[in-house]
């Protein structure tokens, strides 16, 4: 196994709020900022009717530069992210090698992802190996409080809380962003939000960044959109091409989180129900996956003829949504478009059927086309609304249409240390890369690093690798340590 400083890279650059709406509630509050991840047990912010940006709060050392649900509720967070780091034994691995060497000495991060107890993990691995980071959430929804409320008792500046208004989400990436005698010159994305907001605002301290990392498909897009028109004035890395993420987060994570978010929020019965999921990529291999495992009969549709014919071959039915949306239970959103599912599918659908969305962005499920004066949302339960017709049918729309599984469920600790390892290796190779080795341009993560993930995670199941000879490289054409494959590969 190659140590942390013998590793050598390749680089690949690649080209290239609605009308008012009738509602009825059985719960205290009403509000689209009432809802919360089920995997977190502490109380909404809105629990206690006080936003936290009104509340003056500070940490057992007087550290003030946060601004959280409860700072209270730090004890609580500190143990889920202890339960997280036994399930995350590859970034433990990089911090432990890395720690030393302190390869992110300098370097002052903003991040903008899912503020969970996994990238708690994450965010106190930056600062071990000598990051400096100011930290907001992607999603208004999928914040653990008490997770937050560790970190900022940990000395992090965290501006994130779960039920978050939209102008709260702005507010908080902006504190991240705008503090006396700090500058940012790294950003670590999920969406894309962080750089959108840098680069609108503040164009000169974006021109000052060294490096961007995103995750997300949709942040992805944007990025390309940028270099396309001549914007992007910094080199950035695609993590989630990286095989290390599409291969086993996007797949392994959501065969596994799909099934939780709806067995939380539903209680439905899978076997026998027929579920149509909207996009066949790694996100939609693993919810197809795992509902046939359970008895659901699964229908599939996309635009790629690609990832069609896969389904086909996987044994699954491809139609478009129009042929089944009268007789499906279950819709599922996992493409990174937009108005996947509209209103006019909306109103075909029969009485009873669960909509969701396990794609990044928000806009696949049109819910501002539901926000009419002829529907009633009546809130069931956080993350859980029913939209009823005037005829009396009503479906069951789940985080309001945004990331279901972050919003409504857990995800596997595992599975997401393979992404934050790979986040923060993207995050050291871009900081400490020789002047001219990246562009303004989009990279992919090089081979040798996907390659490096994967090892410091293969001890965990006492995997041990086979070894070529010197005769088998010569005949492969490879270097006997790797990479093992071109950049070309499709795993």
């Amino acid at each position: 196994m190659p140590g942390f400083n013998e590793i050598t890279f390749k680089t690949t650059p690649l080209s290239g709020r609605g009308t008012r709406t009738k509602r009825r509630s059985r719960s205290l509050s009403t509000s689209s900022a009432d809802s919360y991840s089920s995997g977190s047990y502490s109380s909404s912010s809105e629990d206690d009717g006080v936003s936290p940006r009104e509340k003056s709060q500070q940490n057992t050392t007087g550290f003030n530069d946060f601004c959280v649900a409860n700072i209270n509720q730090a004890a609580f967070g500190r143990r889920e992210i202890e339960i997280a780091e036994q399930e995350m034994p590859g970034l433990i691995l990089l911090r432990k090698r890395a720690e030393n060497d302190k390869p992110l000495k300098g370097a002052r991060i903003i991040g903008c992802t899912h503020i969970t107890a996994q990238l708690a993990v994450l965010i106190e691995s930056l600062g071990a190996l000598g990051a400096s980071v100011r930290w907001s959430a992607c999603n208004i929804h999928s914040t653990q409080n008490e997770v937050a409320a560790a970190l900022a008792e940990a000395g992090f500046p965290i501006f994130a809380w779960r039920g978050e208004t939209e102008e709260d989400f702005w507010w908080c990436i902006e504190k991240c962003i705008m503090n006396d005698g700090w500058q940012p010159n790294m950003i670590l994305d999920d969406g894309g939000d962080a750089t959108h907001v840098l680069l609108k605002k503040w164009p000169d301290t974006f021109k000052l960044i060294k490096g961007i990392v995103e995750e997300s498909i949709t942040g992805v897009h944007r990025l390309y959109q940028l270099s396309k028109t001549g914007k992007l004035t910094v080199p950035a890395m695609n993590v989630n091409d990286s095989v290390t993420k599409i291969k086993f987060d996007n797949l392994y994570c959501c065969r596994e989180s799909i099934l939780d978010a709806l067995k939380r929020t539903t209680d439905i019965m899978f076997g026998g129900k027929q579920v149509i999921v909207c996009g066949y990529g790694e996100v939609g291999k693993g919810c197809c996956a795992a509902l046939r495992g359970l008895g659901a009969v699964i229908y599939v549709a996309e635009v790629d003829p690609i990832c069609a014919l896969q389904a086909c071959m996987d044994g699954f039915r491809v139609v478009t949504l129009e042929a089944v949306v009268r007789h499906v239970d279950i819709v599922i959103t996992a493409t990174g478009n937009k108005n996947v599912v509209c209103r006019q599918h909306l109103d075909r659908l029969k009485n009873g059927c669960v909509v969701c969305n396990m794609g990044h962005s928000n806009t696949e499920i049109d819910v501002n086309s539901l926000r009419t004066p002829d529907l009633t949302w009546e809130k069931v339960k956080r993350q859980v609304d029913h939209i009823i017709w005037p005829d009396g049918k009503r479906i069951v729309l789940l985080a309001e249409g945004r990331l279901v599984n972050l919003s409504c469920s857990t995800v596997p600790s595992f599975v997401l240390s393979i992404t934050a390892t790979t986040q923060a290796l993207a995050l050291i190779e871009l900081y400490n890369a020789p002047a001219g080795r990246y562009k303004q341009d989009v990279y992919l993560l090089p081979k040798k690093l996907d390659e490096y993930v994967a090892t410091l995670h293969l001890p965990n199941f006492d995997a041990h690798l086979t070894e070529l000879n010197d005769d088998q490289a010569r005949y492969l054409g490879i270097n006997k340590a790797g990479p093992f494959k071109p950049n070309y590969y499709r795993y």
